[in-house]
């Protein structure tokens, strides 16, 4: 295939995501924007009075941006994972793969669906965050580069699942069992410099905690970790993951069997 024809397969596998995941709206935008609603006023008004500010902000905008990209992390991990295994369970993906569609340009095509998923979810998650608190932009530019990263290598994530899982059941143990202890773990609800040395340590081997704060930089200016540094650990998990989707393609790994 030469370079527009590459495109125009691209054009049709992010169409046919997007209009996927827009069709049924109510089922993939409204529920997170609910389950970030009740956060905030769970943990940012009714618990976040009782607590003292952190880094010199109420504990509502200290936690508001963490929360926002919680939403971006599991948007863009479940679509990818949902719509690349019902294409497998569909034996869709057979016509996909004997395409002269390039293996680089499926795995970018579902990627950038996820990526979009992420994105739009986390923007009207932010837009409900401003019934709750005043929220400024320190810095637009890492807004935009952390939530592009961060929902990238999410969505390579749920393509890896969905590539090797082998029924429905595969889908959720990634989200129950990785995804919801490392976020809850990533420094969303409290600041590292709350913790005692070692626990800050360990900290930091969360992926993680990388995004939120390079994503709270953006807000609000303040990190626990140095967010050039958080953006050089996201794009190398970035290029990994990338490179084991391709390879898992390429062998038919979860696919030819």
């Amino acid at each position: 295939m030469n370079l527009a024809e590459q495109m125009t397969a691209l054009q049709t596998i992010l169409f046919k995501e997007f209009r996927r995941f827009l069709r049924i709206w109510v089922q993939t935008i409204v529920p997170p924007v609910i389950t970030m609603s009740l956060y905030f006023v769970i943990f940012g008004n009714l618990i976040g009075s009782q607590i003292g500010d952190i880094h010199g902000f109420r504990y509502i905008q200290f936690i508001v941006p963490g929360l926002i990209m919680m939403s971006v992390i599991t948007n863009s991990y479940i679509n990818v994972c949902s719509s690349f295994f019902s294409t497998k369970f569909q034996k869709s993906v057979e016509e996909l793969l004997v395409s002269p569609t390039p293996d680089y340009m499926i795995v970018l095509g579902y990627s950038l669906g996820g990526v979009g998923r992420g994105i739009i979810v986390g923007a009207v998650v932010f837009g409900v965050a401003l019934f709750f608190t005043e929220l400024s932009v320190y810095h637009f530019g890492y807004l935009l580069v952390f939530s592009f990263l961060t929902s990238s290598l999410f969505s390579l994530t749920g393509l890896i699942n969905g590539i090797c899982a082998k029924k429905f059941d595969d889908i959720s143990i990634i989200p129950t069992f990785v995804l919801t202890p490392l976020t809850y773990l990533g420094g969303v609800f409290y600041s590292t410099d709350q913790l005692s040395p070692f626990w800050q340590g360990l900290s930091r081997l969360n992926p993680i905690l990388y995004m939120v704060n390079g994503f709270r930089y953006g807000f609000l200016g303040v990190s626990d970790v140095d967010p050039l540094l958080s953006a050089v650990v996201l794009a190398v998990f970035i290029l990994l993951f990338f490179l084991i989707s391709l390879r898992l393609l390429q062998k038919g790994i979860g696919l030819r069997s």
